[in-house]
């Protein structure tokens, strides 16, 4: 193998392994199955999503993988596989991957990673199935106003009752004194 051949390879594997290490999630997909239109809407999905999808030769995602501190992922990297990854949301490529396997059966889910930590498919089906990042905000944000406004009504509750014994002490005056 030549030196430029050599070079370009490995500056492929830096950018896998940067790419790993930038993402909030990563999921590996086997593609095997789906023909051109197929992959094209994943891609586009993906796309949609904020979601990079690259397909590597997995002796080169073995390097970056093992170099990224992830070598039992290694494990997962057999066949034809194509890798998706989340760089501002983590549950977007698990997501969009998810859902487009509902619909097309040869999309198989093989493994990926959320925050650092190697999970199975399940767990990658579990946070597919999470409301999206502005939803379980709007939620929180939700979970904090309550207690305010109730917090709020107590107050409203409590003026408007010092106000009534105020009026009623006036009124009780007012008689007393015709």
């Amino acid at each position: 193998m030549s030196n430029k051949a050599l070079e370009k390879k490995k500056q492929i594997v830096e950018e896998i392994k940067e790419k790993i290490e930038k993402s909030q999630a990563v999921v590996l997909v086997d593609y095997r199955g789906l023909n051109v239109d197929e992959a094209t809407q994943l891609r586009k999905k993906y796309r949609e999503a904020g979601v990079e999808y690259k397909v590597y030769k997995n002796t080169l995602m073995r390097f970056a993988f093992k170099d990224a501190g992830y070598e039992e992922f290694n494990e997962y990297l057999t066949g034809p596989n194509a890798v998706a990854f989340g760089f501002d949301d983590p549950v977007a490529p698990a997501k969009v991957t998810h859902e487009f396997a509902k619909e097309h059966e040869n999309l198989e889910i093989k493994a990926g990673i959320v925050d650092g930590k190697i999970v199975s498919i399940d767990e990658i089906k579990r946070l597919a199935n999470l409301p999206s990042r502005e939803v379980l905000v709007a939620q929180v944000l939700g979970g904090l106003n309550a207690p305010i406004a109730g917090f709020a009504n107590v107050l409203q509750g409590t003026i408007r009752s010092l106000v009534y014994a105020l009026n009623a002490i006036k009124e009780k005056q007012e008689a007393q004194e015709a």
